[in-house]
């Protein structure tokens, strides 16, 4: 089989340079050369960005959140034609191997129906944390294999998947887009693998620091049950995350934000509704992850 062409999308808000300056080094280094590599700047210039000849600048003007900025990038690599795989990494990542690449070209060239790497997230020690391990159970983060979610952080996409679910969910803004995209994914028959021989080193800051988090938390998870799951799932899967984000809270301020933001979710609207199939219930399930956790 013919080995696929691959890309990058990377969005920036400015906000790290000196991170954003390592990444673009890591990605220049990797010994398969992207075909084309895109910043967006959500909000930003980018003026003051170097850049090798293969990066195309975007600077937005407004602040589309991580899925909308992510999707001019798609968008852009999808109509030149030229990528048949696109990666997306975050602006403080960095990739600490340079056979990153030519490792993920080699993964999508033997299944046809992969759609979705994700990469395996550490800190600059090399440890992986239970919560950026995509399964339930998170033991051992070196255990490759199928799985019904990944890690924003780092991952890889086919283009023919995206061509057939379409792109990010860019009205969740931050929060739950990825498991939005990874069941209709699903839904669609395409397999979702995380390999941890790919690495993407990520600093282990919690963005639950933020008040803003538990909002767009509990909005999009309502968000992602009214579009996602059928219907007699959605009271099961709300309230096993009632109760667990109840527990978990510790701040008031953290949770009048949370309720905030359910409330938001079950009144705003959330796009169209294109419930799984009952099918796709049970794959993931068989698969360690039924979609009420």
């Amino acid at each position: 089989m013919s080995l696929p062409r691959l890309g990058v999308v990377i969005v920036t808000m400015g906000t790290r340079p000196r991170e954003l300056e390592a990444l673009l080094a890591s990605v220049e280094k990797q010994d398969v050369p992207a075909s084309r590599v895109v910043l967006i700047g959500n909000a930003t210039p980018l003026t003051d960005v170097d850049v090798a000849a293969n990066v195309t600048k975007v600077p937005l003007e407004e602040n589309l959140g991580c899925p909308g900025g992510r999707n001019v990038g798609l968008e852009m690599l999808r109509e030149s034609g030229e990528v048949d795989v696109v990666i997306e990494l975050d602006d403080d990542g960095l990739l600490i191997d340079a056979d990153v690449f030519q490792k993920v070209r080699q993964l999508f060239a033997t299944d046809s129906k992969l759609g979705i790497v994700g990469f395996r997230v550490a800190d600059e020690h090399g440890h992986t944390e239970r919560r950026w391990v995509p399964r339930l159970r998170a033991d051992d983060p070196m255990r490759r294999g199928l799985v019904t979610a990944f890690l924003g952080g780092g991952h890889a996409f086919s283009m023919p998947m995206l061509s057939e679910i379409d792109l990010w969910a860019s009205e969740f803004f931050f929060g739950h887009e990825e498991s939005d995209l990874a069941w209709r994914a699903l839904d669609a028959g395409w397999k979702i693998l995380y390999e941890p021989e790919l690495v993407l080193q990520h600093p282990k800051t919690s963005p639950a620091r933020h008040a803003a988090y538990y909002r767009f938390t509990a909005r999009n998870r309502v968000w992602l049950a009214r579009r996602r799951l059928p219907v007699l799932l959605i009271p099961v899967y709300l309230g096993v995350w009632i109760v667990l984000s109840m527990v978990r809270i510790q701040p008031l301020t953290g949770l009048k934000a949370w309720w905030g933001g359910f409330i938001e979710g079950v009144r705003t609207p959330c796009g169209p509704r294109r419930p799984m199939r009952w099918r796709t219930v049970w794959r993931m399930t068989r698969l360690g992850r039924p979609p009420i956790l």
